[in-house]
């Protein structure tokens, strides 16, 4: 008989009891497993990044302003620091202002940088979501999480505005009369939803103390549950990637969260952190002194909106003075359709856009990889038109500092941007999708001809030409792996006549991408030998070759 003695059993550590405890209540288990979730590594995924990041940074922030700032109505005199305004009557927002900025140690820094960070926040969150739409990650199974980013954005221009009217400044002031007039100019409602706001007739007493509850506790909440079912159906839905070779819409390539994004993740928040602290620090904004308090009787001559409210503006200054009178009730239309109207038009399209998308192409696969811009011409075209639109209202929006600067007339510009808000983008998205059309050639004629070798070679006649390498096959993969839209089919599904006219606008024009018979022909001609057996001629059908001459 042979004896074995058993293994001696390591004893449970000390933490495993206390371990098992948790683990059993919360599955605390099946939480780490998720430490090691794989996801792709690119550049353009650090946007969505910056966002949060910023978004942190003006949590914490904003805990130091929330100590020092009164959000109160209540007139004082200004007994600070700051003689030029010594004795002045003001609110205690500004004249708390006023002292985080001269007597509070770091204030100054804190405040700036909090401006900044608000800046930088809703700037990433707007390059994110173009990102997101250009590369067609909004598709299924991820339309949910667009209108999250959708939700995300939009709140977060109300928290900006909030942010910017509570010192209680001229210049924020004139903001705040702005959106009373967008307000009042609600048909039906209007002047009621203002009483209700201003809690009477404006400014009243009460809406900095209403603003400040909502900047600091309503709209900071909804923004950290939005995100946080934005990153769980991150998690959920697996991160999308870039074609390549290896990649499917059924893998995911990569490297683990932790410990490699944990790292890279730690180290980008810092790097954001310190930029922002570097704006802050040498980048002045929102000089409250300068402006002074707020007077309702007082304009500030030149007065700008924060950039991400500049296309409100912008389209209220251009529009006609249209009104009606109805029922002896004045219906501002001059003020409701740019501002309200436009708003309501600009989140409403870009909720239903993967909607539509969807509905047009009959497309109800899911997608894990990513669409390069120029393979979908049209998406890409109606992209770069919305931000054209966006950029003449803007634009608009400074129509007196156009006039003043170049000394033209403001009725000149005005004029000029009511046409250019139709005409600029029409002519963007023609534009734009020539282009797209015009690289699916270039892409196509280096996966058949090869690149260029800058190597130009001398035909027996005297002509000369350049010839060309071939790519490599992981290139030539990406290149060629784009799906190509064909126009809808019925095949037993009933299509109306505009969806099908819409699909087959949607599909018309695109390159076809090259089949495998005429890569592998074009391989088999670069490998023949030149006709004396010294140089590799141009490859047939390439530009050099049909031309006989360098190009």
């Amino acid at each position: 008989m042979e004896v074995h003695t058993p293994a001696k059993v390591a004893a449970p550590g000390k933490l495993a009891g206390p371990a098992t405890w948790v683990d059993d209540r919360i599955g605390l288990a099946k939480l780490m497993g998720n430490i090691r979730k794989v996801f792709p590594d690119h550049w353009s995924f650090l946007l969505g990044e910056i966002a949060l990041y910023s978004f942190v940074i003006l949590l914490l922030t904003g805990v130091f302003l929330t100590i020092w700032f009164k959000p109160s109505m209540a007139e004082v005199e200004y007994a600070g620091s700051y003689e030029l305004l010594r004795n002045v009557p003001m609110s205690e927002a500004f004249a708390s202002t006023l002292s985080i900025s001269f007597d509070i140690r770091g204030g100054l820094l804190v405040r700036q940088i909090h401006h900044w960070a608000a800046m930088l926040f809703v700037a990433a969150m707007t390059v994110h979501m173009l990102r997101v739409f250009f590369t067609g990650a909004f598709r299924k199974p991820r339309e949910l999480n667009w209108l999250i980013g959708v939700g995300l954005l939009s709140i977060g221009l109300v928290e900006g505005f909030a942010g910017y009217s509570l010192p209680d400044d001229l210049l924020s002031g004139t903001g705040l009369r702005f959106v009373d007039g967008l307000v009042r100019s609600i048909p039906l409602i209007g002047t009621w939803a203002e009483f209700f706001v201003f809690a009477g007739e404006y400014p009243g007493t009460l809406i900095i103390p209403r603003l400040y509850m909502v900047h600091i506790l309503l709209v900071p909440g909804i923004l950290l549950g939005l995100i946080s079912a934005h990153m769980a159906l991150l998690v959920y839905h697996k991160h999308t990637h870039w074609p390549a070779p290896g990649r499917t819409n059924h893998n995911i390539q990569g490297y683990p969260f932790f410990p490699i994004y944990v790292a890279k993740a730690g180290g980008f928040f810092f790097i954001v952190f310190g930029i922002t602290i570097l704006m802050g620090a040498l980048m002045q904004i929102n000089p409250v002194w300068l402006f002074g308090p707020y007077n309702p009787s007082q304009v500030t001559a030149g007065s700008q909106p924060d950039w991400y409210m500049g296309f409100v503006e912008g389209a209220i200054r251009i529009i006609p003075n249209w009104e009606s009178h109805i029922l002896g009730t004045t219906w501002s239309w001059n003020i409701f359709l740019p501002g309200v109207g436009l708003m309501g038009l600009l989140f409403t399209a870009l909720g239903a856009y993967p909607f539509i998308e969807a509905w047009i192409t009959g497309d109800k696969s899911e997608h894990h990889l990513l669409d390069r811009p120029r393979n979908a011409p049209n998406r890409t075209a109606f992209g770069v038109a919305g931000m054209a639109a966006y950029g003449m209202f803007w634009l608009a929006g400074g129509n007196d500092i156009i006039a003043t600067q170049f000394h033209v007339s403001l009725n000149n510009v005005t004029y000029f941007m009511r046409v250019a808000v139709f005409v600029v983008p029409v002519l963007a998205f023609i534009v734009t999708k020539r282009i797209c059309l015009s690289l699916q050639r270039a892409d196509k004629d280096r996966v058949l001809h090869g690149s260029e070798s800058n190597i130009i070679v001398r035909n027996p006649d005297g002509g000369y030409s350049e010839s060309h390498a071939p790519i490599s096959q992981g290139e030539a993969y990406s290149l060629t792996r784009h799906p190509q839209l064909d126009a809808l089919t019925p095949n037993g599904e009933k299509v109306g006549r505009t969806r099908k006219a819409l699909s087959r606008w949607y599909a018309d024009g695109q390159v076809p991408v090259p089949t495998a018979e005429e890569i592998e022909a074009a391989a088999h001609h670069a490998e023949k030998p030149a006709l004396d057996g010294s140089e590799t001629p141009a490859l047939e059908g390439s530009p050099a070759a049909e031309s006989g001459v360098s190009h």
